[in-house]
């Protein structure tokens, strides 16, 4: 199974930034979505920003205008830049590949902590 690559998490203070990577081995050449996800514990886990397979890019209402998707295609390679970071920002950050049936893949998750 494709293993995603997750990394960039790590803590900081309110106001500040993290650069998020998702290395997905593949993704574009196979047509797929991609999405980053985060997850606190107890509660539902939410997309947070997407890029689809041609090209659109999609955020979620409470990091639009904070945070920034970039993609590597030489690396297949998406990157979320996060700024601005509130304390409710706080979770467990993954990504995930979909979109056809070569495509379903998900990371480990890389840890944000804002306080």
């Amino acid at each position: 199974h494709v293993q995603l690559v997750e990394s960039g998490g790590g803590s900081v203070q309110a106001g500040g930034s993290l650069r998020l990577s998702c290395t997905a081995p593949g993704f574009a050449r196979k047509k797929c979505d991609l999405a980053w996800y985060r997850q606190l514990e107890g509660k539902r886990r939410e997309r947070v920003s997407q890029i689809t397979a041609t090209g659109m890019i999609i955020y979620a209402d409470d990091v639009k205008g904070r945070s920034t998707l970039s993609i590597d295609r030489a690396r297949d390679t998406v990157y979320l830049q996060m700024n601005n970071l509130k304390p409710e920002d706080t979770a467990v950050y993954s990504c995930g590949t979909f979109g056809n049936r070569f495509c379903e893949a998900r990371g480990q998750g890389t840890q944000v902590t804002v306080s």
